[in-house]
């Protein structure tokens, strides 16, 4: 009798677990606009419910969705329409599909010798975006992880080209609204907590040039080596842009790397008002951008900008006599000579596929509809007295609170917009000050919800 392989279904067998797993999906996103948009009571319950160490013998295939959609439920829902806490990821269905090719293939993209055409693929993403900031030939994309290992590789570069070796003097300069992932990016490259520069910025939170210069020149006169700055294409905070064509110019000077995290705003660089905003991106070393937040693809596709793209290369590459066999990055880059990892999946496929099958535009509109959707919540909540909107929104995000009251009372106030879990805001400090935030992301967030989420900040307004 011949031993059966459980790792090797039939392929009526992959068929029917394809299209059951199909079947759940297509409920669940046609069920999203009903979906809470927050559902943790339960969670850790549910978290205990499932702790166990797995089988001898395979279970279920039912039971397991069944868990996993358990597991899923009890949950934050950041590809809702009425998520609006923190940088939501929109999940959209083509780059799932992507994946679920690219994961079954499971073709090696770290090397272009063992699948050239693969790697075409993901270069042509590449390209793309070197393109979309107006970035010179010779310069280079990779795709990452997130924003976070973006942010580090454009550290690692700016170190490699500024400070070689020597790193013990080496300054870096972020703004007081930088995203914490540039610090630790930082500190895991070397750099010692105390050579960080945190440059305050001016009442519409933008980095303050001038207290750029004086700081870079008062550790000069101190024997410090600055070599990095990152500045702000939309903070996490509140969407705030740094003056780029400025920083460049103190770049150039002071012969400084210019690091842009764009990692929340980046693709806002596709509508004509995002691209008028970040004038002057076009002038940085390095870019970080996260499609999972404004492309809305699914969590972990994240990608880094670099002009110099020999730069990028030289800074990561370690040789290994195991792979001399294979071609160098003559026709196409070798990804594993230009970024930390060398084991990694196909994540170009799912940036490629959405943009083939919908085309640049699709992504152009939906973004240019969040831009006046923002407009649209920040002059409805500015109407309201009851209510103090600090910041005029430059891209996706409306900060505000009580106008009376104190930071408790705003507390207890974000607790009444998100009781009724129709939307779901977060919140953040700026200048000791206890501030509300709805970003609007999502590509599934639309007119009707964005109307639905007035009522019920003024409603909870006005009882608090």
């Amino acid at each position: 009798m011949e031993r059966p392989l459980p790792l090797e279904p039939s392929p009526e067998d992959v068929l029917a677990m394809g299209e059951r797993v199909t079947q759940v999906i297509s409920d669940f996103l046609t069920g999203l606009p009903d979906h809470p948009s927050w559902n943790t009571d339960e969670a850790v319950a549910v978290a205990r419910s499932l702790r166990a160490a797995p089988p001898e013998v395979g279970g279920d295939l039912g039971k397991l969705i069944d868990d996993v959609m358990r597991a899923a439920s009890n949950a934050y829902e950041p590809a809702g329409p009425g998520y609006f806490a923190y940088i939501p990821g929109g999940g959209l269905f083509t780059a799932a599909l992507a994946s679920y090719l690219s994961l079954a293939l499971n073709r090696y993209p770290g090397l272009w010798a063992p699948s050239p055409a693969v790697v075409q693929i993901e270069e042509n993403v590449c390209r793309w975006l070197c393109d979309l900031f107006d970035m010179p030939a010779g310069s280079q994309a990779i795709l990452t992880s997130g924003g976070s290992m973006a942010n580090f590789s454009a550290i690692i570069t700016a170190r490699h080209v500024k400070l070689g070796e020597d790193l013990a003097r080496g300054t870096y300069y972020v703004s007081d609204q930088a995203h914490t992932s540039n610090t630790k990016a930082a500190r895991l490259a070397g750099l010692p907590r105390a050579n960080r520069r945190v440059v305050i910025t001016d009442e519409r939170l933008r980095l303050d040039v001038g207290a750029l210069r004086s700081m870079i020149r008062s550790d000069r006169e101190d024997g410090f080596r600055p070599f990095v700055i990152v500045a702000n294409a939309g903070s996490v905070h509140t969407g705030s842009i740094d003056p780029m064509v400025e920083i460049s110019e103190v770049c150039r000077e002071e012969d400084v790397w210019m690091h842009v995290d764009a990692a929340y705003g980046g693709f806002f660089q596709l509508t004509d008002r995002g691209r008028a905003s970040f004038a002057g991106i076009e002038r940085a070393d390095s870019i970080t951008l996260d499609p999972h937040k404004g492309m809305f693809l699914p969590y972990g596709t994240g990608a880094l900008v670099v002009c110099d793209g020999d730069a990028l290369r030289d800074a990561h590459f370690e040789g290994a006599s195991y792979l001399q066999d294979l071609a160098a990055d003559d026709e196409l880059p070798n990804y594993s000579d230009h970024s930390p990892e060398l084991s990694r999946e196909w994540r170009g496929l799912r940036v490629w596929m959405p943009l083939k099958r919908h085309g640049v535009s699709a992504f152009r509109e939906a973004p240019d509809e969040k831009l006046d959707l923002t407009r649209y919540l920040y002059e409805a909540l500015a109407d309201d007295p009851t209510l103090e909107l600090p910041w005029e929104p430059e891209l996706s995000i409306v900060a505000f609170r009580l106008a009376e009251g104190d930071d408790e009372a705003n507390r207890r106030f974000l607790e009444r917009i998100n009781t009724p879990r129709r939307i779901f805001c977060s919140s953040t400090e700026i200048r000791d000050r206890f501030v509300i935030r709805a970003c609007i992301v999502v590509h599934r967030t639309h007119r009707d919800r964005i109307d639905e989420a007035i009522e019920i900040i003024r409603k909870a307004a006005s009882e608090a």
